[in-house]
């Protein structure tokens, strides 16, 4: 099978399934997926985002909204 019969094949099974195979193939890469570096950046940018949040509770777009704008802008 070539990459594109297996991606579309991937993509026929039901979201559960899809999700079931998604996991596994990242559990497959092992530790590509767990690099420090990559947490501690992570670390930094919610540390970030909380103090922005902390110090100008006025600034937070509730959730209802972000999606509203994210699922209009996909459409």
């Amino acid at each position: 099978m070539t990459f594109k019969q297996i991606e579309y094949a991937a993509l026929e099974l039901p979201e559960a399934s899809r999700a079931d195979l998604a996991q596994s193939l990242l559990q497959s890469l092992g530790e590509a997926t767990e690099d420090p570096a990559h947490d501690q950046v992570w670390a930094e940018e919610a540390a970030r985002r909380y103090r922005d949040l902390r110090d100008n509770p006025a600034a937070a777009v509730p959730a209802e909204e972000v999606f509203a704008k994210l699922h209009a802008a996909t459409r």
